[in-house]
C-alpha cells in the first residue's frame, strides 16, 4: 500500500468520497482559479520540505556537549 493510499484509508476516504469531494470543490472555487490553488498548495509544501531539511543542521551544534569525567563519582564512596 502506499503512503497516500494509507492516508485514505486511515482517514476512511474511498474513491467514491474523493469523487465527490473533489466535485464539490471544482463547484465551489471554479475551474479557473484550481491552478492557482494547486501552485499554491505546492509552494507551501516546497517551503515546508525545506525547513524541514533546514532544521537538524541548526540541531548539530547542541550536539557538543562535554560529557563529565566517568573517573569522578558524587556522593559517599
Amino acid at each position: 500500500m502506499t503512503a497516500p493510499n494509507a492516508l485514505l484509508a486511515i482517514a476512511g476516504i474511498g474513491t467514491t468520497e474523493l469523487i465527490v469531494i473533489l466535485v464539490i470543490v471544482l463547484i465551489f472555487f471554479g475551474g479557473s482559479k484550481l491552478p492557482s490553488l494547486a501552485k499554491g498548495l505546492g509552494q507551501s509544501i516546497k517551503e515546508f520540505k525545506t525547513a524541514s531539511k533546514d532544521e537538524p543542521e541548526a540541531e548539530k551544534p547542541a550536539a557538543d556537549v562535554k560529557k563529565p569525567d566517568p573517573t569522578k563519582t558524587h556522593g559517599a564512596n
